[in-house]
């Protein structure tokens, strides 16, 4: 069905992702399926090792010669599952340049860490903000790991502690988490106006020949300034109004 589900995705501007069983299980044969539909991205589950994006960079690269697809065109989001592989993702960030993004896990990284589950997400908290910091290190998207419990306050709630954190991108397994998400996710027309005025400020302090500026009660320096036209340049990207 690839072909067909990944050609709908497309004509309603959605990326195709598929994800993938390792390849040391039944991935070979997931991936020699869905290629035949020429997805945008690949995520693999289970990675632990830079050796297995390497593998899968090989068998992906092999795959495009068959099927007639534009080499290198095909990108790879490995799955962070395990406290092994938590511990690695920047060599497995860094192991393909095809690597656009690293996703984490919930139960099979609480199941490995012998943590029970809770809707607060302590138990995760250090996998969290390392798998972020290790992504940024090695410039490619961190995507959060998805909130699997059903209500959607919690969904948010948790999408709200991920952006706190620095993650813009938060995966699902409940469709009704997804508009609570994107709206996580994307920022307000309020935060716009806000990182507006931030630069604003900012550039007019500079341009009287001080090194900072004061807005309320924020002394705004080169990285605050930084991080709000950061801000604004996202909203552009994702059409919010005023940006």
């Amino acid at each position: 069905m690839a072909g067909e589900v990944f050609s709908a995705w497309r004509g309603v501007g959605i990326v195709a992702a598929v994800r993938i069983n390792p390849l040391e299980t039944e991935g070979r044969a997931d991936l020699a399926a869905v290629m035949q539909g020429r997805p945008d991205i690949v995520l693999m589950a289970k990675v632990a090792e830079p050796s297995q994006v390497a593998m899968l960079e090989k068998e992906v690269e092999e795959l495009e010669r068959r099927f007639d697809i534009r080499a290198g065109s095909t990108e790879l989001a490995p799955n962070i599952e395990s406290a092994r592989g938590v511990m690695q993702t920047y060599t497995i960030a860094s192991a393909s340049q095809r690597v656009t993004a690293v996703l984490g896990s919930t139960e099979d990284m609480a199941a490995d860490l012998g943590a029970p589950r809770s809707k607060q997400a302590v138990e995760l908290s250090y996998a969290r903000q390392r798998l972020h910091f290790e992504c940024t290190a090695a410039n490619v998207l961190s995507v959060d790991c998805p909130y699997t419990f059903t209500d959607v306050a919690g969904a948010e709630a948790d999408a709200r502690y991920a952006r706190q954190l620095g993650y813009v991108a938060k995966s699902a397994v409940d469709p009704n988490h997804v508009a609570a998400i994107n709206r996580v996710m994307t920022p307000s027309t309020d935060e716009v106006r806000e990182a507006y005025a931030i630069i604003a400020a900012f550039e007019a302090a500079r341009a009287a020949g001080k090194d900072r500026a004061r807005y309320g009660d924020l002394l705004i320096e080169v990285p605050f300034y930084l991080s709000a036209k950061r801000l604004v340049a996202r909203a552009a990207e994702l059409g919010v109004e005023g940006a």
